[in-house]
């Protein structure tokens, strides 16, 4: 028997309200049922199901092992923000320190110094920062910088090397010092000098790479989605924004989205900072964010690498995303798709629309900030990325 919508409406609003027990008792209180008959609300059966959970993590009758059944910080949060309104969200927030103990379980002074200093830890630091009682701020902080720290120490020695030896490498020199001998073209060009009886090359000429390079050869565009799933990608990708804020061969200018646009370039060189101007969670336009890229940060299409990091699924018009995206492709910028920064595992993301960025010649592949940095390097050279990236998704 079908609902009217607005009775399809009430019973799903109920049902989000009892928690999925409700099932048990009748089945037809199903969320994918009552989602379908109630098109007034906007929520599709995997949102409903998305809010169901953030809901029972506070209202749920769960039993055992409550660190066994806390979500994923972020993840929670970005739920939360996705379907509710900031004094609805405080009140759920509340909830949830004072019915499940949230602070104890993660915030407090005494339990900070034990957890493992980890990426995930630094992407639920700062997601949950609102929730962080006042006593624990500092040192929740403090433990955010020193993961950032780790990070950066890791990444920033290769991927200065190879960025800067992109640029170094783009230009030849009559300075004659053998560590900057260009074998390739020296052995090309002197093929003729071969000397078949004694098995040698006789060069005619001597072919030098440059050591000299000018400032801000490259733009670097970020553009980064801080909606909840991608909560890691955005600490990685501030710690590689401060990587290449530092080098002064690139120009580089960063923002990060969810249905808001914010610019957080200036902050760039401290990625602490940045991170905690974020507000991980939340809604996704992502044609927004490029509408405002492709304004503000695009002088030089031609030397302009844009990375968009994102899991593609779009809030907003994906029509003119894609409108936008193969404009930038048209004015000769490199654009390049990002669907996870990461030290590993399989991206979670649109599928259909990453096909339609590949058909406008975007690669879209989930990357390790080494490869990231390997992508760049030769985009910069001039090269094609060949196998380098994973094939069409």
């Amino acid at each position: 028997m079908s609902l009217d919508p607005k009775d399809a409406e009430a019973l799903l609003r109920w049902r989000l309200a009892l928690g999925d027990g409700a099932e048990d008792v009748d089945p037809s209180l199903s969320l994918d049922a009552l989602s379908q008959g109630a098109p007034g609300l906007g929520l599709s059966a995997g949102e409903a199901a998305e809010l169901d959970r953030a809901l029972d993590f506070v209202y749920g009758d769960r039993r055992g092992n409550l660190a066994a059944t806390r979500p994923y910080i972020p993840h929670w949060l970005g739920a939360l923000r996705k379907f509710f309104r900031h004094e609805v969200i405080a009140l759920v927030q509340q909830d949830a320190i004072e019915k499940k103990g949230l602070t104890q379980l993660l915030f407090e002074p005494e339990t900070l110094p034990f957890l493992e200093k980890n990426v995930a830890l630094a992407a639920t630091l700062v997601a949950a920062k609102d929730l962080v009682p006042e006593q624990a701020k500092d040192l929740a902080r403090q433990i955010v910088g020193e993961i950032v720290e780790q990070v950066r120490k890791k990444l920033e020695t290769s991927v200065r090397t190879s960025l800067l030896g992109a640029v170094r490498r783009g230009t030849h020199s009559p300075l004659k010092i053998a560590k900057n001998l260009d074998y390739k073209r020296t052995i090309e060009r002197n093929l003729r000098g071969w000397d078949s009886k004694r098995q040698r090359l006789v060069p005619e000429r001597l072919y030098f790479w440059s050591n000299q390079r000018r400032r801000h050869e490259w733009d670097v565009a970020l553009v980064i989605d801080q909606s909840g799933s991608m909560a890691e990608s955005v600490v990685y990708a501030s710690v590689m924004g401060a990587i290449f804020a530092s080098l002064d061969v690139l120009r580089t200018k960063l923002l990060v989205f969810d249905t808001e646009v914010v610019d957080l370039t200036p902050v760039l060189s401290d990625p602490v900072e940045l991170l905690f101007s974020t507000q991980l969670g939340g809604g996704t336009d992502i044609n927004r964010a490029v509408a405002y890229a492709a304004e503000h940060f695009i002088e030089r299409p031609e030397r302009t690498i844009f990375l968009l990091i994102t899991d593609l699924y779009e809030g907003g018009d994906g029509e003119a995303l894609l409108a936008r995206l193969r404009a930038l492709v048209e004015s000769k910028v490199k654009v390049v798709c990002i669907l996870a920064l990461s030290d590993g595992g399989q991206p979670s993301y649109d599928h259909a629309r990453a096909q339609q960025l590949m058909a406008l010649g975007i690669p879209c592949f989930g990357a390790t900030p080494d490869l990231l940095a390997s992508v760049m390097e030769r985009i910069m050279k001039g090269q094609d990325l060949g196998g380098m990236v994973p094939p069409r998704p």
